[in-house]
Order: structure tokens, then sequence, then C-alpha cells
């Protein structure tokens, strides 16, 4: 059985499907897609196809991916087919935004049929619903922001491992070493170390703070004693290198 309702995370519809197995008088229903509006009649279906001897009824949502506010509806339905057959049913294997949607409505996240459902569960889906979602947005904002950040980086700190690799004879990635152990030597963010290098190789530019000086230079030292190959030490920039080669 399958249903094309939508969830409106993205307009693209993930259908449910659920898939019955009888065994012993036990039914075992395994769900997978989206709890979103139009789920309940799917799994009613399902529950009105089970055997007449049916004993007990176990609703697997392991495969459940996404629960909206029309979505944990499936609890009612499932809780009204055991009260009225008279058997046992349960709903486990939540996890991910289904089970975080449980949390924050303030049901037993391992099985929410258990010890029953309160008479305003709509409401506190409602709400559980809005502040996940609020509470990924945040979290969407910040990554967007550090990309930004990162982007907005990018530039100076190419520059900066361009200076090092120029005055140090320093391969591209052995700069990127220098810049980032320096960084995290004075607790300098990598950008910061990044724009006072490139500041101090402008003519008449100023030279980096002590303290980042000292942890550029025992960056290049380091770096140069882990080179494999000594003609392509850190610790050494090409003025240097012409002079002792002409020697």
């Amino acid at each position: 059985m399958t249903t094309a309702a939508r969830a409106p995370r993205d307009g693209r519809p993930e259908p449910l499907t659920v898939d019955a197995r009888t065994e012993g008088g036990r039914t075992l229903l395994r769900a997978r897609g989206e709890l979103v509006q139009g789920c309940t009649d799917l799994l009613a279906a399902a529950l009105a196809a089970l055997p007449p001897d049916t004993a007990r009824v176990d609703l697997d949502v392991t495969g459940v991916v996404f629960v909206d506010t029309a979505g944990l509806a499936v609890l009612d339905t499932l809780r009204a087919y055991g009260r009225r057959r008279g058997v046992p049913v349960a709903a486990t294997g939540w996890r991910g935004q289904p089970r975080r949607v449980l949390e924050l409505t303030g049901l037993d996240a391992v099985d929410p049929l258990r010890g029953g459902l309160p008479a305003d569960l709509p409401a506190r889906t409602a709400g559980a619903v809005a502040r996940e979602r609020a509470e990924q947005l945040d979290v969407l904002r910040l990554e967007i922001a550090q990309l930004r950040q990162a982007l907005d980086s990018r530039p100076v700190i190419d520059q900066a491992r361009g200076v090092l690799m120029a005055a140090h004879a320093c391969t591209a990635e052995q700069a990127w070493e220098i810049l980032r152990e320096a960084s995290q030597r004075t607790n300098t963010k990598l950008r910061q170390v990044a724009a006072a290098v490139t500041r101090s190789a402008v003519p008449g530019g100023a030279a980096p703070p002590e303290p980042l000086r000292s942890a550029l230079a025992a960056a290049v030292r380091r770096v140069s004693t882990a080179a494999r190959d000594p003609r392509e030490s850190c610790d050494r920039s090409p003025a240097r290198a012409g002079r002792r080669a002409a020697g």
C-alpha cells in the first residue's frame, strides 16, 4: 500500500508504504516514508485488511523519515484499532526527526502508545513540529553564515599561502600547515593570521605582532623538519637557496 502524501519540506513527495506480515496471531506493520496528511487512511486500510484472529499489532516506524502536524494522527488510528478489537498495539522504532517530534511533544520516544495519548495531542504536535523546524532553521542559518565567512576568507588565505611559498620555498600544502599551526598556537582565527602575513608582504607593511611572528617561525621550523626532501625545506627562502647553490 502506498500514498503520495506530500511533505512540506521541499515539495517533493516521498510516498508512505505500509507492509504487513502476520505470524502466530501477531502482525508486524512496517512503515516507510513520511507520516503526513493522508497517511492515516493508508494505515486504516492496512489494519482493516488484517486477519480477524489477529492478537497483537506492532507498527515499526524505523523507516519513517519525517513527521508533520498531521502525521502523528496514525497513533490515534492504531490505538482506536486496539481498543475496538481488544488487542495490544505498539508503535516503535522512532528515530531522527520523528523521534525529535515525539520528544518535543512529551510522548514516550520508545513507544508513544504506552500509557495512552493526551487529549491535546494535535496542539502538542503542532507546537513540537514548529519548534523542531525553528531549530533546524537556526542550524541552517549558522551553516550559511559559516560558509559565507569561509568564502570571504578564502582570497586572503590563498594570498598568505602564496607569500609563505615565495618566502620559504615551500609547497602550498606546507604553507597551509604553517598558517593552521600558527592559528592554533596563538588562538587566532585563521583569516586573521592570513591577513597579518599578507600585510607584512606589502612594501612598508607592518610585521605581524610578536606572538604571531614567533608562532609562524616555529611552524616554519616544524614543517621544515618534517619535510622529507631537504631541497623542499620551508626553512630556506629562494634567495638563500640561490646563494647556497652559487657557493
